[in-house]
This record gives structure tokens, C-alpha cells and sequence, in this order.
């Protein structure tokens, strides 16, 4: 088969791999026919994540139709049409029964924080992801639902990652009716995380980036009011300006480890790898939601230490909710508000690229060019 291989920094080519075999009774091939670039799957493509070892696979978003299933699989048959979560999960330790599937404890013997997660370096177990032809997709019979008839493609795929984790940032928010949300970031998570704020109860988003193309999306697509942060001596100052100096009730932050915003931090964070990634928007966060206020943290970081202001979130009796998502778990929800058009992930979908060109994708989506926010990639497997 043809997959992406990460070969460095920078550095990932389409190469010949075998099909992956069934290892377990439990497992299922799937072939893939939609996988999507993430923001996340940009610091392995920069080498900010630990144990991101050569002839890794990435691709944490993509569904497919089942190709094989192992002797056990009950739930699937060959031929379903299916959309896969992002996370690996046993579905029977203590986390899993408590809905807790990003933490899932069988499933990931590289860390004791993270459970398992397809195509995210050794440090999330190790597994090949979709951004190939085949994937295996262990614990088939509780990952993998069949994909409802009426969903469309694009929205199937960003419901894997991007639009769920959104979803679940709006959520570690606790957004009561009426509440001042701003969100940290305009990419895929940062918009659904907006649209989500409003089925929330939210009165008011605000939404802060510096690409005007995606403050733009964020305006048409979650109806949110934009502030583009290089125009300002400090963001966090005019936030306060914007909530009669007490600070926002809730943010979300969609950044993660890549924030800019202050050259220091990035330098750090980003090119020496000092810290585990830039801390600037977490610090934004704590700096412009009022004293006891709520922060959902869905930016992604590497697991070492970073200079956040924890001092002050401290004293100002914060509240900081912060996981990877358990998708399945939005999933009911989630599938009814996009089948009433409450939310839209296939609206921010920009680009679509053929496997073979995942280079191209991955430089275009990393240098942001051509207005990108999300790139999808089709394996065209036969």
C-alpha cells in the first residue's frame, strides 16, 4: 500500500509499506477512502513531540470501509462504512467506564498521562495512522461506529478530531447562559469551539488569531466577533477593554505548543525546545478570563514542563479543564446538531490533496499559504 512516512522535521515522503495485518483477534483493517492533515500533526511534521521515530505513519482523522475484521469482531462486517475516533481505546478499564477513552490504561505502555492515539509518535503507543491506504484499528468493536447514511464525507472526518475536540473545548468551558467566551485561535478547533459556545448558551464570542483569511471564516461561520492580535500592543489589555475590565468569563484555548505571540516564548518553546512548546496562549488565557473564570485547554503540548503563569491562575482562583478529547463520547450529541446544521466542520475545509502530494499538503498547511485551514488528504486505495 501507499502511506505518508515521516522521514525528520520537516521531512515526510509516500512510500510502499505492507497492509497491516490483523495482530489480535479484536482488530480490524480499514481502508481508507478520507483522512485529514491536523494542527496537531503539525508539531511531529516540526519535531516538537518526543519519540516521533523515522517510517512512522501520521493521520489521527480519517474513515474508511472495513477491509478485514479479526475472528472476535462482532460489531463490524466487511464492507460497513466507518468513521474512526482519534483515540485508542480498550472500552473496560476504570477510564474507558467512566467515558474517559483519551486515557484509556491498556493501551498505551510509553505513557502513564495519554492512552492511545493512530499516527502520533511512540509517545501515544506507536500506532500507524490513516494517512495511508490501510490502517489497523485495534479494539474494533468499540472504536469504529458505522457512519450514519445521511452524513457527508467531510463531515464525518473532521467529527474524528477536529470538530469533536472543538466540541469538547466549548464543553471543559462550563459556559453558562449568557457568559463572555473567547477563543484562543481561529483553525478547525478554534471555530467549532466557537460555534459550540453559542448551542452553550454563550451571549457573547469573541475570537483572536492573526490570519485575517481564518478571522474571516470565524465571522461567516460562527457568527463570532474577530480581533486580530498583531494590531494591538497587547491583546490581553484589550480584552479587558472589551469586558469593562474584569476579563472574560470563559476562554478556550486552540492554540497549542506553536502559539506566536511573543518571540521569546516561541524562540523557547518552538526552535530550542526549552519548554514544551510556546506557553503564550495559555498565558493569554490566564490573563484575560476574569477571577474565577474557566479556562478549556484543547491545544496540544509536549509532555515537559512550560513557563505558564500558574501563580496567577492561582490567584485568581481559576478554574482549568484541559484533556485530550473522548470523541465517541460527544458523538450522540454532536451527530444531531450537524445533521440540523447547528454545526458545520465541512465548511472550513479548504483544500484537498491526493496521498501522493501529501508533501505539498503538509508544506502548504505548515506555511500557511493559499488561505489553508484544512487540508484533507484521499488515498485513492484500490
Amino acid at each position: 500500500m501507499r502511506a505518508m512516512v515521516y522521514r525528520g522535521p520537516y521531512k515526510i515522503r509516500v512510500e510502499e509499506k505492507d497492509i497491516p495485518a490483523i495482530e489480535h483477534p479484536n482488530d480490524a483493517i480499514i481502508r481508507v477512502t478520507l483522512a485529514a492533515i491536523c494542527g496537531s500533526d503539525l508539531h511531529l511534521y516540526h519535531g516538537l513531540m518526543p519519540d516521533t521515530r523515522i517510517g512512522h505513519t501520521f493521520g489521527h482523522e480519517f474513515i474508511g470501509v472495513v477491509h478485514e475484521v479479526g475472528s472476535s469482531v462482532q460489531n463490524l462486517s466487511v464492507g460497513d462504512r466507518v468513521m474512526v475516533p482519534f483515540n485508542i481505546f480498550c472500552g473496560s478499564c476504570w477510564y474507558c467506564a467512566r467515558g474517559l477513552y483519551s486515557n484509556c490504561h491498556n493501551v498505551n505502555a510509553n505513557a502513564t498521562a495519554v492512552g492511545g492515539i493512530y499516527g502520533y509518535s511512540h509517545t501515544t503507543g506507536g500506532y500507524d495512522g490513516g494517512q495511508s491506504q490501510f490502517v489497523r484499528v485495534p479494539f474494533a468493536d468499540v472504536g469504529p461506529v458505522p457512519r450514519p447514511d445521511w452524513m457527508h464525507d467531510e463531515d464525518a472526518v473532521l467529527l474524528t478530531d477536529a470538530a469533536a475536540t472543538g466540541y469538547f473545548g466549548a464543553q471543559l468551558g462550563d459556559i453558562a447562559e449568557g457568559d463572555t467566551v473567547v477563543v484562543l485561535g481561529a483553525g478547525p478547533v478554534g471555530l467549532i469551539a466557537a460555534q459550540s459556545s453559542w448551542l452553550m448558551g454563550a451571549g457573547r464570542v469573541i475570537v483572536i488569531d492573526q490570519l485575517e483569511e481564518r478571522l474571516a471564516k470565524a465571522r461567516s461561520m460562527a457568527y463570532a466577533e474577530t480581533f486580530n492580535f498583531t494590531e494591538y500592543d497587547d491583546i490581553v489589555v484589550e480584552m479587558k477593554k472589551q469586558t469593562d475590565y474584569l476579563g472574560a468569563d470563559v476562554v478556550i484555548e486552540a492554540v497549542g505548543a506553536e502559539a506566536d505571540g511573543s518571540f521569546l516564548q516561541h524562540v523557547t518553546g518552538t526552535k530550542l525546545k526549552l519548554q514544551g512548546g510556546s506557553p503564550i496562549a495559555l498565558n493569554w488565557a490566564i490573563d484575560s478570563v476574569r477571577k474565577g473564570g474557566t479556562i478549556g485547554v484543547v491545544g496540544a503540548y509536549g509532555p515537559v514542563p512550560n513557563a505558564v503563569k500558574f501563580g496567577d491562575a492561582l490567584n485568581k482562583g481559576l478554574t482549568l479543564n484541559m484533556n485530550q478529547t473522548p470523541v465517541k463520547r460527544q458523538w450522540p450529541r454532536m451527530f444531531e446538531h450537524v445533521r440540523n446544521g447547528h454545526l458545520t466542520p465541512r465548511e472550513m475545509v479548504t483544500h484537498r490533496f491526493e496521498l501522493e502530494d501529501i508533501a505539498e499538503a503538509y508544506h502548504v498547511f505548515s506555511a500557511k499559504l493559499d488561505g489553508c485551514i484544512k487540508p484533507l488528504v484521499l488515498p485513492s486505495a484500490a
